[in-house]
């Protein structure tokens, strides 16, 4: 088989486990804010915790060995613009929470047939694609230019092993190690072998993207690009791949788009959820489509998402990850304020 097609597919094994863990897991960034800010609950956050842990310990881990090819990924090659960081993250996470999901979350109940997020995974494609290469990247270029780097400044292991005279392996795995602490120092997640399953297939499948594509980059004769899963640029990607696959564009984050929705549909069907649903709320309709319109502008932006910036770029131990995913959680916060109980209402209660 063509790389471009062995790439797919491991894109596509990856998916259907995000997939999976969506639907019966219940794994999701603006769940576990929400659980977090308004119910008190930090099980989902846990969740995330641990498998971004697990995610920077296998991936150093498998880079030490020569597996995966760290070096070579988008997050630590290009340089960090700590504001196109704050002011992409922001964007996205209050696009985000007025929509009622991030492209990851809009894939996965796509899966599961509500037709709602077919709508806003459409704009978060076609904003994406403007971001990238359309009118809004004049803009984009213009204030947030981006050039190479060198990992030993791109990357928070690497920078702090330059520092403490260590190797990145043991930064690493100290930093997972931490992280890791967070998420099992709850009796609740301990207990919990569903949420302890989800976050391990959620790092499974980043995993897994590293080793395929550094493996296709390393053996193969055409350009492979060393990634994971993201979902802003990647169903932008998609799309287009549908429209014009006659002439190629098949790729890794084809198939982890594919393949979140398969996988998704899968676990729909096993719960016994599977239902289509439409939106008959015409002011729901204009949220998403803004909401669609900062994600995808703000993801290209950020280099990322909850799950690219989120889990992938956080198990390099890029810089960039934890700024962006700061700026996503207050982004975040904002909107799921402003949904609650309205910009007004909340200035006016300061004031008195």
């Amino acid at each position: 088989m063509s790389e471009d097609i062995l790439a797919a597919l491991a894109g596509l094994a990856g998916g259907v486990l995000l997939g999976l863990a969506a639907r019966l897991g219940r794994f999701c960034t603006l769940g576990a804010i929400e659980d977090a800010l308004y119910g008190k609950e930090w099980l989902r956050m846990r969740m995330w915790a641990f498998a971004i842990a697990i995610s920077i310990a296998s991936t150093f881990l498998l880079a030490d060995q020569g597996l995966i090819a760290l070096d070579q990924t988008i997050y630590l090659t290009q340089s960090w613009n700590p504001l196109a960081c704050i002011v992409g993250g922001l964007m996205f996470g209050y696009g985000m929470a007025i929509a009622g999901s991030c492209g990851y979350g809009a894939l996965a109940r796509l899966g599961g047939g509500d037709m709602r997020y077919f709508v806003l995974s459409l704009v978060i494609a076609i904003s994406a694609a403007m971001a990238v290469g359309g009118p809004t990247a004049y803009l984009r270029v213009l204030l947030f230019p981006v050039e190479t780097a060198d990992p030993n400044t791109t990357g928070i292991a690497h920078v702090l092993a330059e520092k403490l005279v260590l190797s990145e392996l043991t930064i690493a795995l100290v930093i997972a190690g931490a992280i890791a602490l967070f998420a099992i120092s709850s009796k609740e997640f301990l207990k919990s072998p569903k949420a302890i399953i989800a976050s391990l297939a959620v790092a499974f499948a980043i995993l897994l993207g590293w080793v395929a594509t550094s493996y296709l980059f390393e053996e193969s004769f055409e350009e492979v690009r060393v990634a994971s899963h993201s979902f802003t640029v990647p169903v932008g990607d998609t799309l287009m791949y549908l429209m014009t696959a006659s002439g190629g564009g098949l790729s890794f984050a084809v198939g982890s788009v594919v393949g979140v929705l398969s996988g998704a549909f899968l676990g729909s069907l096993i719960k016994g959820h599977f239902r289509w649903e439409a939106c008959d709320d015409p002011r729901e309709l204009r949220r998403q489509i803004l909401g669609g319109f900062l994600m995808g502008t703000g993801g290209v932006i950020a280099l990322g998402c909850t799950i690219g910036q989120g889990i992938s770029a956080f198990s390099t131990l890029a810089v960039s990850a934890p700024v962006v995913m700061l700026s996503i959680i207050a982004g975040a916060a904002i909107g799921l304020r402003q949904l609650v109980v309205g910009f007004q209402f909340a200035f006016w209660k300061q004031q008195s």
